[in-house]
């Protein structure tokens, strides 16, 4: 069944293919990102000729995730042409490679708000049409960080994946009683095309880990790169992220799996997240909250 998706990041990456991905699958795809008049207009006439050459609804719209009121004006536009919203994915994210002491403050500041506030803005812009259609389904792409192995020089984009982790269960379970359900896609380590090691950090960023890398941490990124590019294999594909959203998104109500991995370095978040997610799951049966563990069927 067509369902209408909004997905946050789509310029490229997971966010991307996974737009494409979900367009040849038959569903009508909102690719959102910024700047669509300036940086990304290149993509979006690109995406409307995918559109059109292949014969899918792949649409483009202006999305800020840093900014409520664009995406605001986003969810309207949706709503306004589609008259529903069927599937949320947050895909947005940043990352920023170097020594963790070599950050600011503002810098963690800057990688937290594009990799969880930007969640919550889209979802103050969106939920609320869900909340009223009595059903939807919010995709989250995580990161294996969170559970799994932790390579250094990457402590800002993975505690704040952890944290935007820690926010997709709490809105599973708040709205569950809603006929929302939710599902957190996991991918591992993918050193090629993701465009995440393209985009790590802003210069800012860059000069000031480059200042670190030159005095007490002098070999030790060039050894960190080394030993992380080792463990992903070269069968690493980043095409089966967006084939696991495809499968998401076209199965049924009430059978979408609450965590699906895609880890080519196998580097143990499938086992972590196993456990804590059964531990949460028991917390929730001893204060007498198990319906929040399945998502209730609105009768329309």
């Amino acid at each position: 069944m067509k369902k209408i998706v909004l997905i946050t990041g789509a310029s490229s990456g997971f966010g991307r293919l996974s737009a494409e991905a979900l367009a040849k699958a038959g569903h009508t795809v909102y690719a959102s990102m910024r700047d669509t008049v300036g940086r990304n207009a290149p993509v979006v006439a690109q995406m409307a000729e995918f559109s059109k050459r292949n014969n899918m609804d792949l649409r483009t719209v202006e999305l800020d995730v840093q900014l409520q009121e664009s995406a605001d004006a986003a969810a309207r536009q949706v709503i306004a042409e589609a008259g529903r919203i069927d599937v949320l994915v947050h895909n947005a994210g940043h990352m920023a490679f170097g020594p963790a002491e070599s950050f600011t403050a503002e810098q963690y500041a800057h990688l937290y708000d594009v990799n969880v506030l930007s969640a919550q803005r889209v979802n103050r812009a969106l939920v609320p049409y869900m909340r009223r259609q009595g059903e939807g389904l919010l995709l989250w792409v995580s990161s294996s960080s969170s559970a799994g192995g932790t390579p250094p020089y990457l402590a800002p984009y993975f505690a704040a994946k952890a944290a935007m982790d820690a926010l997709a269960v709490q809105y599973a379970r708040e709205l569950s009683r809603w006929g929302i359900e939710t599902s957190i896609v996991v991918p591992g380590a993918f050193t090629s095309g993701t465009n995440h090691f393209a985009n790590a950090g802003t210069p800012a960023d860059t000069a000031r880990a480059a200042d670190y890398e030159a005095g007490p941490y002098a070999g030790f990124g060039e050894q960190v790169q080394k030993a992380f590019a080792a463990i992903v294999p070269p069968s690493a594909d980043v095409g089966l992220v967006a084939e696991a959203i495809v499968r998401i998104v076209d199965t049924p109500f009430g059978a979408r799996p609450f965590r699906v991995h895609i880890d080519p370095t196998e580097d143990g978040a499938d086992v972590g997240f196993a456990v804590l997610d059964r531990v949460r799951a028991e917390m929730l049966h001893r204060v007498g909250l198990s319906d929040l563990l399945k998502p209730r069927v609105i009768k329309k």
